[in-house]
């Protein structure tokens, strides 16, 4: 609480993704896809916890924070996870000085804070940088897509309301969409 009252940007609402959402969310990734899967603002770990559950191994996960105190906590609670203190909206960049291309990026809440056109160049910048076919997962309160469509190459699906949660929530999964002779 004390974070959010002194940069209430920088943090989500607490308790904002349930467990019903983080399984949504889960679901939409393959755990057995190599590569990293990076998760933007995971608050306290239900996020973070259900891609644990499905599968993927805490050792795989790199979790980007910028607050502090929620990076200590992230360190403490998930000691194999890679976490970086940085601004999620940097994970484009980041991803591209990755060993090998993310699996999967998932999003919490924190990034509807942002224009929608901010949003749309993080979507894509994150895709173009995972591996070809890897999705980018975003929850979030909006009934729409958060990030404007329609656009050309870029698939979306957007889950049912998931009405049992703090607030109810959407769970939007985005791909590349390929062009017929392109290569994945």
């Amino acid at each position: 609480m004390r974070s959010w009252l002194a940069d209430p940007l920088l943090v989500r609402p607490f308790g904002a993704t349930g467990p019903e959402v983080a399984r949504t969310l889960a679901a939409q990734i393959n755990p057995g896809a190599p590569g990293p899967v990076v998760v933007l603002w995971p608050g306290l770990g239900a996020i973070t916890s259900g891609l644990v559950d499905r599968g993927v191994r805490p050792s795989r996960l790199v979790l980007i924070e910028a607050d502090p105190m929620i990076c200590a906590q992230l360190h403490e609670h998930w000691p194999m996870a890679r976490v970086i203190q940085t601004d999620a909206y940097a994970a484009p960049i980041l991803l591209r000085r990755f060993d090998e291309p993310a699996a999967a990026v998932v999003a919490g809440l924190a990034a509807l804070l942002r224009p929608a056109r901010v949003r749309l160049r993080l979507v894509l910048g994150c895709l173009r940088a995972s591996a070809p076919g890897a999705p980018f997962v975003q929850v979030t309160c909006l009934v729409r897509s958060p990030v404007p469509l329609p656009r050309a190459r870029l698939r979306a699906r957007g889950s049912a309301m998931i009405w049992r949660n703090p607030w109810p929530a959407r769970v939007w999964t985005y791909r590349l969409a390929f062009a017929r002779g392109d290569s994945l």
